[in-house]
C-alpha cells in the first residue's frame, strides 16, 4: 500500500487526459478449443521503442478451458471518492475471470509489467458457495471493493436463479457476496457502470448460458428471447429503481457507457441487432425529473452480400448485420466509438450533443463479407471487437474475437488473434496506423485490452472536469 494516492488515480477526466501516455497494453488470449491454457499478453506500446507493438511478456495460466473475455483493475480513480477507505491502494493487480470456468485469476503487474505473475487464483467453488452466481464477466473497481457482474446463476447450466453482481475485497481478494439487495424485475445480466457522485448504477442484458455458451441460438434470437432491457439502480441502497424495455426486437442490449464527467447525467448503450431489419443501434439515456429516459439515437444498417460470402447462419438473409459488439467513450465525452464486428467497421461518432450522435469518422478492417486487409497488407480475420481508447483520446486500440463459439459461427474460416490501432484526429476522423500490428501466438484469439495507468473503460471519476 502507498503512503500517498497512486499517481494513476485522477480526480477528474480532464486530469486523466493530461497524464502520461500508456506504455503497456494488456490483452487476454483464449484457446478456443481449450487445447492449451488461456494467457495474458503484455504489449509494448511506447512509440520509438525497439519492441514497439510486440509481446514483451506472457502470463500463461495453469488451467485449460477458462475462456477469458473481460477483465479489469483492482483499483482505479474511484478510490478518490470521499466515501472510500481505500485512497492509498495501488492500481497493481489485474482481475481476470474465466467466463466458462467461473475461475478468477489475480495477476500482479509489479514490480514491472514484463515480470507480471499470478498472485492468487479464486476457484469457482468459492464463487458458487458465496454468491450463487457463475460465469463472471465485467470487472469494475469501486470505492469500497471490486464489483464483478455475472452471466449465470447457480446449477450446472447457470439457470438456477438469475445472474447478478458480486463484490470482492480489493486487498485480500476474498469473495464477499452478492451486491443486490433488491433486483426488481432484473433476470438477465451483462455489463454495468455507474455515476458515483450521482449514486446510480446502470446494467444491461445479454442472455443465459444455454443461449451463448454453445453459440448463438437462432430460434431464440428470432423469437426475441435475448436481453432487451436496461436497468437503473440506487447504488448505495443496492436497489433496482427503474427498468426500461427497449422493445423485444432490439436484441442483446450490451455495453453501457455513462459520461465520464459526473456532472453529465447521460450515457450510451449499444444494441447488437434489430430482428426486424438487422440494424445495429446506439441509444442515449438521461435522467430528468427524477426518472431515467432512453431513446434510439443512431442506427447502422446491414450490408447486402452474396450467399457465397456468408456463413450458413446468415445465408438466408442475404446481408451482413453490423453486429454492434462494443462501444467506448473518449475521456472528454466527445467521441463514441462503435465496433461493428459483422461488417468490419469501426465508427466514430461526435456526441457533443448526446441525443444527436454525428458520424465523424470510420475505418474498415476485416468483416464477414468485405474482409478488408490491414494497411500493411495482412488479412484481418473477424472484425473490430473490444475497443480501448487512450486517455488523451488520440489512439484507439481493438482486437478481433467476440466469443469462441460465436467466432466459429460467424467466421468459420477462423479468427487468428490480432490487435490494431487507429489514430484519432482532434476534430474527428480515424486512420489505421500502418506500423501497429500485433500478432499473437498460433491457436490463440485476442479479446479485451487494458492500458497501464488506467483507461476509459475502467476508471470512474468522483469530481467534475473544469
Amino acid at each position: 500500500m502507498n503512503i500517498r494516492p497512486d499517481p494513476t488515480f485522477h480526480a477528474s477526466p480532464k486530469l486523466a487526459m493530461e497524464a502520461p501516455p500508456e506504455s503497456f497494453a494488456y490483452t487476454v488470449l483464449l484457446s478456443p478449443d481449450a487445447s492449451k491454457p488461456d494467457a495474458l499478453a503484455v504489449i509494448d506500446v511506447k512509440p520509438g521503442s525497439s519492441s514497439y507493438g510486440q509481446i514483451v511478456h506472457t502470463v500463461t495460466m495453469p488451467n485449460k478451458g477458462d475462456e477469458f473475455h473481460h477483465f479489469g483493475w483492482n483499483a482505479c480513480s474511484s478510490a478518490l471518492s470521499p466515501l472510500t477507505g481505500h485512497a492509498f491502494l495501488e492500481r497493481r493487480y489485474l482481475i481476470i475471470p474465466g467466463m466458462r470456468s467461473s475461475r478468477i485469476y489475480i495477476v500482479d503487474t509489479k514490480p514491472d509489467p514484463t515480470k507480471a505473475a499470478i498472485h492468487k487464483i479464486i476457484e469457482p467453488e468459492e464463487i458458487f458457495r458465496k454468491t450463487g452466481y457463475s460465469r463472471p464477466h465485467t470487472v469494475h473497481c469501486g470505492p469500497e471493493g471490486i464489483y464483478i457482474s455475472t452471466l449465470g446463476g447457480s446449477g450446472k447450466d447457470g439457470t438456477d436463479g438469475p445472474p447478478g453482481v458480486f463484490i470482492m475485497d480489493c486487498e485480500t481478494f476474498e469473495v464477499l457476496g452478492r451486491w443486490e439487495l433488491d433486483r426488481g424485475s432484473q433476470q438477465l445480466h451483462y455489463d454495468f457502470w455507474w455515476n458515483l457522485p450521482r449514486d446510480y448504477m446502470v446494467t444491461s442484458e445479454w442472455a443465459l448460458p444455454p443461449q451463448f455458451e454453445n453459440g448463438i441460438v437462432p430460434e431464440d434470437l428470432l423469437s426475441n428471447k435475448y436481453g432487451h432491457r436496461i436497468h437503473f439502480w440506487d447504488l448505495r441502497a443496492r436497489r433496482n429503481v427503474q427498468t426500461i424495455d427497449l422493445g423485444a426486437n432490439h436484441q442483446m442490449a450490451l455495453e453501457v457507457r455513462p459520461a465520464h464527467d459526473p456532472v453529465r447525467e447521460y450515457g450510451f448503450l449499444g444494441v447488437v441487432v434489430d430482428t426486424t431489419n438487422l440494424e445495429g443501434s446506439i441509444w442515449t439515456w438521461w435522467r430528468e425529473g427524477g426518472k431515467f429516459h432512453i431513446e434510439k439515437t443512431a442506427t447502422i444498417p446491414p450490408e447486402p452480400a452474396a450467399k457465397e460470402q456468408l456463413p450458413p447462419l446468415l445465408q438466408g438473409f442475404g446481408a451482413v448485420p453490423p453486429l454492434v459488439s462494443d462501444i467506448d467513450l473518449s475521456m472528454d465525452d466527445k467521441f463514441l466509438y462503435v465496433a461493428c464486428w459483422g461488417t468490419g467497421e469501426m465508427r466514430q461518432y461526435n456526441v457533443n450533443e448526446p441525443r444527436r450522435p454525428k458520424l465523424a469518422g470510420s475505418v474498415r478492417i476485416g468483416g464477414i463479407a468485405r474482409r478488408t486487409p490491414h494497411p500493411n497488407g495482412k488479412a484481418f480475420a473477424g472484425g473490430p471487437q473490444m475497443v480501448e481508447i487512450s486517455r488523451d483520446g488520440k489512439r484507439v486500440y481493438w482486437t478481433n474475437s467476440l466469443y469462441s463459439t460465436w467466432d466459429d459461427q460467424f467466421y468459420p474460416d477462423g479468427v487468428p488473434g490480432a490487435m490494431v490501432m487507429a489514430n484519432a484526429k482532434p476534430d474527428g476522423g480515424l486512420e489505421l496506423a500502418s506500423n501497429y500490428w500485433v500478432n499473437f501466438p498460433d491457436g490463440y484469439r485476442a479479446h479485451q485490452i487494458r492500458l497501464d495507468g488506467g483507461d476509459c473503460s475502467t476508471d470512474s471519476f468522483c469530481y467534475p472536469s473544469v
